[in-house]
């Protein structure tokens, strides 16, 4: 749990850069693989979907295990004892009793990580190079780059309802299993 909560320790743009320098063509990666031999040229680690979608799963990892590793220390491991009892395996114990218990950690986790990433432009910016466009950076583009309004407006509009409608789902099913749980008891 502490080596998941370390990185929050540092500016999140300082871990940002920390990965330019080891991805870079410069970069302590492609020294140490050439100082060794095993390559002849640096490798094209940086400005790709490579380096991209590495450092946004470094940045969010934690957001989603974090709810999850809560689910799941409140998950009563005689449950699993009595699956392994019955003659379930670890992968249909695993299946038929952590998965289904844990899965509101992992919708937590998943709208944790969800939200924040769809807006991200840092990232994208900093690593991902232009090929790379995400609404985040497109926004921005079209905000302060293009100077273009009216399109920024309408990103904008769009990236609000990409995160209204998992929200108002989410919400939906947790009310409906509530009045569920309301009418068994």
């Amino acid at each position: 749990l502490l080596l998941i909560m370390l990185p929050f320790w540092t500016s999140f743009l300082l871990r940002v850069y920390a990965w330019m320098g080891l991805l870079s063509a410069n970069g302590i990666i492609n020294n140490m693989l050439m100082k060794w031999g095993i390559i002849n040229q640096p490798l094209e680690m940086f400005y790709n979907s490579f380096s991209l979608n590495l450092v946004m799963v470094y940045a969010y990892l934690p957001f989603m295990i974090l709810p999850l590793y809560t689910q799941l220390l409140k998950l009563d491991h005689r449950l699993l004892e009595a699956a392994s009892d019955l003659g379930a395996g670890p992968i249909k114990s695993f299946l038929t009793i952590t998965l289904p218990l844990s899965k509101t950690g992992i919708i937590a986790g998943s709208m944790l990580v969800f939200i924040p990433a769809v807006g991200e432009f840092v990232i994208p910016d900093l690593v991902g190079g232009s090929d790379n466009l995400m609404i985040g950076k497109a926004l921005w583009m079209a905000f302060f780059d293009l100077n273009n309004w009216p399109l920024a407006s309408a990103l904008a509009v769009i990236m609000v309802a990409l995160l209204v409608v998992p929200i108002a789902l989410y919400q939906h099913y947790q009310n409906r299993e509530i009045k569920e749980g309301e009418n068994r008891a």
